[in-house]
C-alpha cells in the first residue's frame, strides 16, 4: 500500500530573518519567544554624565539598576560606563551595549556606528606611578578575570612615565575635572598594545592623587561630586578618540580607611583594592566602532537611527550626544526624556537647547514611558484626564453666538500645541 503523506499545502516556507530580526535575536534574550518580528527593535539611550554630582548615578554604579530595569524593557539599551561600572560589581545584560562617552557622542551625531561583537582582545595600560604592591593588586585582578570569568584579557604595559594625574573642581559649573600630565606616555603604551598585540579595546589604570579627607568623606557618605570622575573622562577619550576602540578607566588609589558611614551609593568601592573589574567585563564584549568613511555601516551595525528614546538627567541636556540626538533631520526623532529627581550641578535644560522633551519625575515614570512609547500608546492616555478633545488647526465654521449675524470675515486660524509620541 503507498504510504500518505499529508502536507499543509498552502504553507510557504518561512523566509530567511532579516538583518534588523537577526539584530534583535542577537541582542534580545527573550526575542526568540516571541517568534516573527513585525516590528524593528527598540532601543533606547540612557545617559548619565560622569563628574556633575548625578543624584543617579554620580557615586559608585548607583544608577546600574536603571540600566537593569530599563533593558528588561527595550530590545536593546546602549550606556556608557558611569552607568555601568560599579567599582568591584558588575551585572552582565547581553542586550545593552557598553560604550564610551566619546564614542557615544560621535555615534549620535551619526558619524560613527556600533558593531557588537562576540569577543574583545583586551589589553591594560597601568600608570608606572603606581606603587609596587598597589600595581601587583590590579594584575590579580586581571588574572582572576582571566581565569575565574574567561575574559580575554591578553596583555599588559607599564607606562615609560608617571601620568601625573590632577583633579579639582571647576570653579564655574562645579563638575569635577582636571589634567593628565603626560598623556604622550599614554599613548605610546596603547599603541604599543595595539601593534604588539592586536588589542582592540583598552583598560587603564591611573594613580590618581589621594583624595583630600573632606572630599572622600563627603563623597563616601553620598554627597557631592566625585572628584575623580572627570579626569577618568579625559583619559578615556583620549584613546578613544586617538585609536578608535572601547576604552576605559580605573582609578588606583589606596584603600580609605573603614568608615561605618559609608553610604550604599558609594560602597560599591569600599568591598576591595581595586576597581578593575567592572571595565574588564565591561570591555570584553563592548561594541566596536566603525566609521563612516572606513566601512560599511550598515553591515550589522548599529546607527544613529535606530535609536527610539533618549533618558537622561532634565538639568544635563547640553551634552554633543544629546542635542545630536534632539536635533537629528530624520524624521521620527527619538523621543527625549528628562529626568526631574535625577538633578546635578549643571543648569543645562532643554529649554536653553531648544529640545522637545518629555520630563517625568523619575525614572519608574521613564521606563513606563519607554514601555508605552515602545508598544505605540501615548503616555498620556495612561494617566486619568491625559487625554483632551481632539483639536484641529483650522477651524471649519465660524464662532456665532446664538442669534446672532455670521461674521463677514475670514476664520481665524487656531494654532495648536501638541507634544506626538511617534
Amino acid at each position: 500500500m503507498a504510504a500518505l503523506h499529508f502536507t499543509r499545502p498552502f504553507l510557504r516556507p518561512s523566509p530567511p530573518p532579516t538583518r534588523r530580526s537577526f539584530r534583535a535575536h542577537c541582542l534580545a534574550p527573550s526575542a526568540s519567544a516571541r517568534g516573527t518580528f513585525f516590528r524593528r527593535p527598540y532601543t533606547s539611550v540612557l545617559v548619565v554624565p560622569t563628574g556633575v554630582g548625578a543624584a543617579v548615578g554620580g557615586f559608585a554604579g548607583d544608577a546600574l539598576p536603571v540600566a537593569r530595569a530599563l533593558s528588561a524593557v527595550a530590545d536593546c539599551l546602549i550606556s556608557h560606563p558611569n552607568v555601568l561600572n560599579a567599582a568591584m560589581l558588575y551585572w552582565p545584560m547581553p542586550n545593552t551595549l557598553y560604550v564610551e562617552g566619546y564614542a557615544l557622542d560621535r555615534f549620535a551625531e551619526g558619524s560613527w556606528a556600533l558593531q557588537p561583537v562576540h569577543q574583545n582582545k583586551v589589553g591594560l595600560v597601568l600608570d608606572s606611578g603606581i606603587e609596587e604592591e598597589l600595581r601587583l593588586r590590579h594584575l590579580q585582578v586581571a588574572d582572576a578575570a582571566r581565569a575565574s570569568l574567561g575574559l580575554p584579557v591578553v596583555e599588559y604595559i607599564v607606562t615609560d612615565t608617571p601620568l601625573e594625574i590632577k583633579t579639582w573642581f571647576d570653579p564655574q559649573s562645579g563638575k569635577s575635572t582636571g589634567s593628565v600630565g603626560n598623556s604622550d606616555s599614554l599613548l605610546r603604551a596603547v599603541e604599543a598594545l595595539v601593534n604588539r598585540s592586536d588589542v582592540n579595546a583598552v583598560a587603564v589604570v591611573a594613580r590618581f592623587p589621594d583624595d583630600d579627607p573632606e572630599d572622600s568623606d563627603c563623597y563616601r557618605e553620598g554627597k557631592g561630586v566625585d572628584l575623580l570622575a572627570g579626569v577618568e573622562a579625559i583619559i578615556s577619550h583620549l584613546i578613544v578618540k586617538k585609536f578608535k576602540i572601547p576604552a576605559a578607566h580605573a582609578p588606583a588609589v589606596l584603600p580609605p580607611a573603614l568608615s561605618p558611614s559609608v553610604s550604599p551609593r558609594s560602597a560599591a568601592e569600599e568591598i576591595g583594592y581595586t576597581f578593575l573589574p567592572c571595565v574588564l567585563a565591561g570591555l570584553s564584549n563592548a561594541p566596536q566602532y566603525v566609521m563612516r568613511r572606513n566601512g560599511n555601516m550598515d553591515n550589522g551595525c548599529i546607527v544613529a537611527s535606530d535609536v527610539d528614546s533618549v533618558i537622561l538627567p532634565r538639568d544635563a541636556c547640553g551634552g554633543d550626544g544629546t542635542i545630536a540626538f534632539a536635533q537629528t533631520a530624520r524624521k521620527n526623532k527619538p523621543l527625549i526624556i528628562t529626568v526631574q529627581e535625577n538633578e546635578t550641578v549643571l543648569d543645562d535644560t532643554p529649554d536653553k537647547f531648544n529640545i522637545e522633551a518629555l520630563n517625568v519625575q523619575n525614572y519608574w515614570e521613564a521606563i513606563g514611558v519607554v514601555a508605552a512609547h515602545k508598544a505605540g500608546i501615548n503616555p498620556n492616555s495612561l494617566r486619568r484626564e491625559g487625554i483632551d478633545h481632539l483639536k484641529s488647526p483650522v477651524r471649519l465654521y465660524p464662532m456665532q453666538s446664538c442669534g446672532s449675524r455670521k461674521s463677514a470675515s475670514s476664520p481665524a486660524l487656531e494654532k495648536v500645541y501638541t507634544h506626538e509620541l511617534v
